[in-house]
Parts: C-alpha cells; sequence; structure tokens
C-alpha cells in the first residue's frame, strides 16, 4: 500500500452526490457541512433577538420588557421569605409588585414536633437485656423530628401572597419570625 489514497483519483462511492462545484448537491442545494448561503432576506432583520418597536423610528411604548420612565428599575435583594422577596421599596411576589410601604405580615406556625425512641435503642435494648440489665438505658435515648410548613402572608395594595416554608427543625419558626420581624421593620 504505497498509495496514501486508493481514491485520489476522484471516484466518488458514498454520500449525497456531487454534481460539480464546491459542496453542491443535487439540483444545486448546498451540501452538508459546507457554508449555506445567506437568504435574501438577509440584510433585512425581522423581529427577533434585541428587536425593539422604536428602532424603525416610530414611537417606544414601554412594556413588560422594557423599563418604565419613572419606575426604579429592581436592585439587589434585601430580604427573602421563601418565594417573597424586598428590594428597594418593593415586595416582589409571583403574584407580581407590591408596595413595601403599609404592607401586612403574617406568619402561621403549621409544623409540629414529635419525640420518640428510636428503632435501634429498641433493638439494643432487647438484644443487651438479655445478657444484663444495662441494656435498658438504651431505652432513654429519645429523637426528635420535626415535619410541617410555616405559612407567610404579605398584604399590600390589594394584593395578597402566601407562601410555605418547610420546617427542618424546631429553630425554624423563631427564624422565620426575625426575618419576618425585620420585613415588618421595613414596612413601617
Amino acid at each position: 500500500m504505497s498509495d496514501p489514497n486508493p481514491k485520489a483519483d476522484g471516484s466518488y462511492e458514498w454520500g449525497p452526490a456531487q454534481t460539480g462545484g464546491q459542496g453542491d448537491g443535487p439540483a444545486g442545494a448546498p451540501a452538508y457541512g459546507y457554508p449555506q448561503p445567506l437568504p435574501g432576506s438577509a440584510g433585512q432583520p425581522g423581529p427577533g433577538y434585541g428587536y425593539h418597536p422604536g428602532a424603525a423610528g416610530g414611537p417606544v411604548v414601554p412594556g413588560p420588557g422594557f423599563p418604565q420612565p419613572g419606575v426604579p428599575m429592581a436592585g439587589a435583594p434585601v430580604l427573602a421569605i421563601g418565594d417573597i422577596t424586598i428590594v428597594n421599596d418593593q415586595i416582589i411576589t409571583p403574584v407580581g409588585a407590591m408596595p413595601l410601604k403599609g404592607a401586612v405580615w403574617s406568619a402561621t406556625d403549621l409544623s409540629h414536633t414529635e419525640e420518640r425512641i428510636p428503632t435501634v435503642a429498641i433493638v439494643l435494648a432487647i438484644v443487651l437485656t438479655l445478657l444484663c440489665l444495662v441494656g435498658l438505658l438504651f431505652l432513654l435515648m429519645k429523637e426528635k423530628k420535626t415535619t410541617g410548613f410555616i405559612q407567610v402572608s404579605v398584604t399590600s395594595d390589594g394584593k395578597h401572597h402566601s407562601t410555605m416554608i418547610p420546617a427542618t427543625g424546631p429553630e425554624t419558626f423563631p427564624w422565620v419570625m426575625a426575618q419576618l420581624n425585620s420585613a415588618r421593620a421595613m414596612s413601617a
């Protein structure tokens, strides 16, 4: 095999048929993998990414994607409780923005903590009680488990929104109340 390319004679055996020209396929269609020619309308870009209705000389009508004149842009979040976020002088929720001034905040603890003897302690107590009475000390082991949610509600400017925060331990409700008291202080 002295010839590095046995098909150097130009015989073509697979792929789309080559009709001449660089990369032209059948009926003058460009073949796969070659740069495609730009369509005739490429010089006149239509509405798409970055489209601005006022760019064509017409008046700019502020909409949901454009900043409103006289309305300050949102800054960095000051406080977030669930899906309720306080930014500057606004409360941002999924139902929309509400004014921070005069907002009414409330929280309801819907969680509960139960205390029980873990299964491991019961098994160890039974096994070690047969050997010696010291195994009964394993029955003094206790396990605390907190389940449920803390519901946080905010009402302002005729809008109302509630969010549920999962309770991960007995310290969750005091933490939420501390966040809520900060929000109440900002609302005053």
